[in-house]
């Protein structure tokens, strides 16, 4: 980035002092429920954002009241594998400290929102003691690794599993910061700062944040092309032989900005489980070194490599490692949705429950959060949370299911096989009021929107076939729209853009279809085109697959086409 001007945020981290800034100092400040604007980027590397509640934004301006200022906190939970009693922890601290609720993001982790400025340490430290971080679950780093949840493969899953762990364990900033802030006396954070260091990221850490994922073929649940770095397991005959290595995937894009795009992941190779770490060090490495540090609109790695060619990715990363990647070898992804209700692999039992848009609560009639907590309190396996917002009851043994089962019907917990598969396999970013980005409604709106096309579906006679749809209240692209065979991205309240045509395993982008419409132009652009897919499919065409076919949008195998492609009717 020689003769470029940096962006903002490179010297607010190079001044930082390992991410230290004034964030402690702040925290202390009672005049204000915020922190400074400096302190705010920093506070994302510790795992939090500074937000308001939108909803009574206006009126207390009217007021000359500050914002409803608070702070969400994210954990970290590689593969998002968390205890019984973690769980029990998240819940209790949601009630003390939170707004009551729990989210299961997309990354396999917790959030937690409503948390007030004068809790938020003691929010963090209680965390930190059930074996929780939440540093850099935010910020320019490499955030939560994912990895397939595959209850069916779970023997597969434990070696992949750990794999995953180690690489986020390996990848983990080395900054004690975070220590002096969250989990000592404030008092010494000026005495161990000379010793700290960044061996791998330096003091200006990454350009932007940066996404691991394991995904184990025939489940593409965690989206491995949606991954800056992604690890494919190869297996033979169930046995782990090593992984295919993608790269440059991403979401995120802007409206009305060309330069910007989500994008695959591309294979580049092969490498042995035992040269997992190496391999992912290596790739943020070059990412520390060739990113954009002037724009950050152009700072993930997919802008890296398609601005330098996959040949040059290939070739540094070769030569890094000091040896080269091996041939890319055969896998088969099927879907990329979870697989619902009790499954029996590896010896124990594992039950998939339907949680919709990831919001942990108890609602009229369905007493979700107060059902898993009781499950919690006896259930002597793990929790799974999974890429599609949904939480597994893992490694349940034969004499613990029929306790699991009585509570799951106690609570009036559900599968979600009474729900329309659209619904199954539906998933939403949490936009209003909390997000500071969001220009459209997302989780609060979608189950609305789904019921109105779930009409559709009935007359269509299409209620149980598996249609992947998501919706996003921004470009950012936190649920993966792009990647879904219907999506909707937020342009403004009550305004979407409209995409058709992702495939239902992830490996290819949806194209806009129709731009900046609402709800009754949403419903009258999708039903001649599921009453047409009823009748006009093919034995075991997808959605995705048929409105390409029959010529409404392009086919997208390449983000530096998204903007490009156009519908074609």
């Amino acid at each position: 980035m020689s003769g470029k001007k940096l962006d903002p945020l490179e010297t607010i981290k190079e001044n930082s002092r390992f991410l230290r800034g004034t964030i402690a100092e702040g925290l202390k400040d009672t005049l204000t429920g915020a922190i400074s604007d400096d302190d705010n980027k920093l506070l994302k590397f510790h795992g939090s954002y500074q937000q308001d509640d939108r909803d009574v934004r206006n009126e207390r301006r009217k007021k000359k009241l500050e914002p409803a200022y608070q702070f969400m906190v994210r954990v970290r939970i590689p593969g998002g594998v968390a205890t019984p009693e973690q769980w029990l922890v998240m819940d209790e601290l949601a009630h003390k400290y939170g707004n009551g609720t729990l989210r299961m993001t997309t990354r396999q982790t917790f959030q937690m929102h409503g948390i007030l400025k004068k809790n938020l340490k003691q929010a963090i430290r209680e965390m930190n003691e059930a074996l929780m971080t939440t540093l850099a679950a935010c910020g320019d780093v490499n955030r939560n690794v994912m990895c397939n949840p595959n209850p069916y493969q779970s023997d597969v899953h434990a070696e992949v599993y750990e794999w995953a762990k180690k690489t986020s364990d390996h990848l983990l900033p080395r900054t004690s910061a975070y220590h002096e802030i969250w989990l000592e006396d404030e008092k010494i954070i000026d005495t161990k700062e000379k010793n700290d260091s960044e061996p791998l990221y330096g003091p200006t850490y990454l350009p932007r944040k940066f996404k691991i994922g394991f995904a184990v073929p025939p489940s593409n649940d965690v989206d491995i092309f949606s991954q800056d770095l992604g690890f494919i397991a190869i297996l033979n005959d169930g046995k782990l032989e090593g992984f295919n290595v993608a790269v440059g995937g991403g979401m995120g894009m802007t409206h009305g900005d060309p330069k910007t795009y989500p994008q695959l992941a591309r294979i580049i190779g092969f490498c042995a489980p035992n040269q997992v770490i190496e391999v992912a060090e290596k790739v943020v490495s070059i990412q520390r070194d060739y990113g954009n540090r002037a724009n950050r609109k152009n700072a993930r790695f997919k802008y890296t490599i398609d601005a330098r060619g996959l040949d040059w990715i290939k070739n540094e990363l070769n030569e890094r490692l000091g040896w080269d990647l091996g041939e890319a070898r055969p896998f088969h992804f099927d879907h990329n949705g979870d697989r619902y209700g009790w499954i029996k692999g590896d010896g124990k039992w594992h039950l998939t429950l339907f949680v919709q848009s990831g919001r942990i609560k108890d609602f009229d009639g369905y007493p979700l959060m107060t059902g898993l907590r009781e499950i919690a309190k006896i259930h002597q396996g793990e929790f799974r949370l999974t890429p599609n917002q949904n939480v597994i009851i893992s490694n349940v043994t034969d004499e613990m299911k029929g306790k699991i089962d009585e509570l799951v019907e106690k609570y009036h917990l559900t599968d979600g096989k009474h729900y329309s598969a659209l619904r199954r396999n539906s998933m939403s970013c949490v936009a209003f009021p909390t997000c500071g980005l969001a220009m459209a409604e997302s989780e609060r709106y979608l189950p609305t929107l789904l019921g109105k096309i779930e009409e559709i579906l009935d007359d269509a006679g299409l209620r149980e076939e598996e249609i992947v749809i998501r919706m996003s209240g921004c470009p950012n692209g936190c649920s993966r729209p792009a990647l879904a065979e219907i999506a909707f991205i937020g342009k403004a309240p009550g305004k979407y853009n409209l995409y058709l045509g992702g495939s239902f395993t992830g490996d290819r982008l949806a194209c806009l279809y129709r731009e900046n419409i609402g709800e009754e132009e949403i419903l009258a652009s999708l039903r001649p085109i599921l009453l047409q897919y009823a009748k006009e499919r093919q034995e075991g065409e997808h959605f995705g697959d048929f409105v390409i076919r029959a010529g409404y949008v392009e086919a997208i195998h390449d983000g530096r086409d998204f903007h490009k492609a156009t519908a074609l009717n």
